[in-house]
């Protein structure tokens, strides 16, 4: 799917692709934890019939439940998020200078 249109460089075309089936499954997980609900958000995104996406949410649910996360609850169950960074330190290897 690619459309056209005409500038003063020249015709300049924009390429569109609709998303994969994993991309839509995994918009849907961001949406809902109900996999009903994520197969159908799923197969509207791509155009599938329900049968087939339920089939591959299955497989992303089995697959993701075998994966472990951990969640830091602070007070009162409440989450919250834990930001690691990395402190670079530049070291120059250039010696002393000393005045003259």
């Amino acid at each position: 799917m690619s459309q056209d249109w005409n500038t003063k460089y020249g015709p300049r075309r924009v390429r569109r692709d609709p998303p994969t089936l994993d991309e839509a499954i995994f918009a849907a997980i961001g949406i809902t934890g109900d996999q009903q609900q994520q197969a159908e958000i799923a197969a509207a995104l791509m155009g599938l019939p329900l049968e087939t996406v339920q089939a591959e949410v299955r497989k992303v649910a089995r697959s993701s439940a075998r994966t472990s996360t951990h969640v830091i609850a602070g007070e009162q169950g409440a989450q919250r998020a834990v930001v690691v960074e990395r402190k670079v330190v530049r070291r120059f290897a250039a010696g002393k200078r000393t005045g003259t």
